[in-house]
């Protein structure tokens, strides 16, 4: 069977709830640019299910705000209250207190081009190692990347046009 329909998260959040809480998987292709390099902005599926007691360091986690956004970040710290602190790959302000009621779901695989990824690889354990540990580089460099372009007037090229991907499902 092949998918292919936009849907937001609020129209079918119960459905995946309760596949959740029965012990089952969601997949799903997620929107926005916060989790790239690692998750690309309607290319990439993500497979998640209901987290197995509290949250680890570098687990990748959807919860939704007090505002009532769904997020897919990171956690990056722990607070002295029990909360979670969370930044998306591509950020660098992270959003300090996270509540355990908060999380839907926690990142167990992903798939790239058709080719699934899960969080126990070396590989990716690798990834999230090296992200992690050069974050404060990286901001410099996209700071100073930002300011000479800038000063010297330089306009970034234009993203292109997303792409329709169909996904087959089993």
């Amino acid at each position: 069977m092949c998918l292919n329909k936009e849907v937001a998260l609020d129209d079918v959040i119960e459905i995946l709830k309760e596949k959740l809480d029965s012990g089952g998987s969601v997949t799903f292709t997620p929107n926005g640019t916060s989790m790239e390099p690692m998750l690309r902005d309607g290319k990439d599926i993500v497979v998640l299910q209901k987290p197995k007691g509290r949250l680890h360091l570098f687990d990748v986690a959807l919860y939704r705000r007090d505002s009532g956004i769904y997020v897919l970040h990171r956690v990056l710290d722990f607070d002295k209250e029990g909360g979670y602190t969370m930044c998306g790959d591509n950020q660098f302000v992270r959003e300090k207190g996270i509540r355990d009621d908060q999380i839907i779901a926690v990142l167990t695989a992903f798939h790239r081009k058709g080719k699934p990824y899960t969080v126990y690889s070396v590989r990716y354990r690798c990834y999230v190692n090296f992200w992690y540990y050069t974050r404060i580089p990286r901001h410099y460099y996209q700071a100073s990347k930002s300011r000479f372009m800038k000063l010297f007037g330089i306009t970034p090229k234009p993203k292109k046009k997303k792409e329709d991907y169909e996904y087959e499902y089993e």
